[in-house]
């Protein structure tokens, strides 16, 4: 079975349409690697897309040996109907965080909820 779904991905793969498309050229890379772990890149495209992270290890929890890596960075790119998006980013020990105009955000958090969690944290429960 396992051998006819890998098949049937195989055959998905070669159908699909390969067109005159060529590859998209790097005009900006630069790299930087540094002895206590800390790390930057970037690179731009010929098509307006732009790349850039840093990251540094870091502590992230109660003991010594817990350490990570924490970054930030940011992409951009363009629209086919000509329009920028940019998503900037943190990774750290609260998890993966991205921000942008373009992406959506939450409804307001309601009164009550609001009000329960601050009694929560006033009773020490959270």
């Amino acid at each position: 079975m396992k051998f006819i779904i890998a098949l049937a991905f195989l055959a998905v793969a070669i159908a699909a349409p390969q067109g005159d498309k060529k590859p998209i050229e790097i005009i900006s890379s630069n790299s930087e690697m540094n002895a206590d772990g800390s790390y930057a890149f970037n690179f731009e495209s010929a098509d307006g897309t732009k790349v850039s992270e840093s990251g540094n290890q870091k502590q992230v929890g109660p003991k010594p040996e817990d350490i990570g890596t924490v970054s930030k960075g940011s992409y951009s790119f363009t629209t086919p109907d000509g329009v920028v998006l940019t998503v900037n980013w943190v990774a750290d020990e609260n998890g993966f965080q991205a921000t942008g105009d373009h992406l959506p955000t939450p409804p307001p958090m309601p009164e009550h909820v609001v009000k329960m969690l601050a009694d929560l944290k006033a009773a020490g429960l959270l």
